[in-house]
């Protein structure tokens, strides 16, 4: 089976966009890192140094120090497809930090936002 395209992109190449996304938005660069914190575990150094290497989604997501747990509580629509059913595990990762950049920039409060 060949893995998708976007498994092999850099997240650094894809970061600036879920910050313009959020930005346009009126919201902040900070609360982008934060989402991507409480998804994946990463400290905030450990974040910017992924982002620095290159690192693509794959390795990104695989490297994660801790999933939140609580990810599973993210339903909803994103491209078309409810994030709930996706089978492929990785693309359901991408796909959550996906819908929590979009639930940001559609205004929803951060204590929402990460299931809190």
């Amino acid at each position: 089976m060949t893995k998708h395209r976007i498994f092999s992109i850099s997240v650094a190449s894809v970061y600036p966009h879920y910050i313009a996304k959020a930005e346009k938005k009126g919201r902040t660069k900070a609360e982008v890192d934060e989402i991507i914190r409480w998804l994946t575990g990463y400290s905030q150094k450990a974040l910017e140094g992924a982002l620095v290497k290159g690192t693509n989604f794959e390795d990104f997501f695989a490297r994660a120090p801790r999933l939140n747990p609580a990810r599973s509580l993210i339903t909803g629509v994103i491209c078309g497809i409810r994030v709930e059913t996706i089978e492929d595990p990785l693309m359901r990762e991408l796909r959550y930090l996906d819908k929590l950049i979009d639930e940001l920039a559609r205004g929803k409060k951060m204590e929402k936002i990460v299931r809190g």
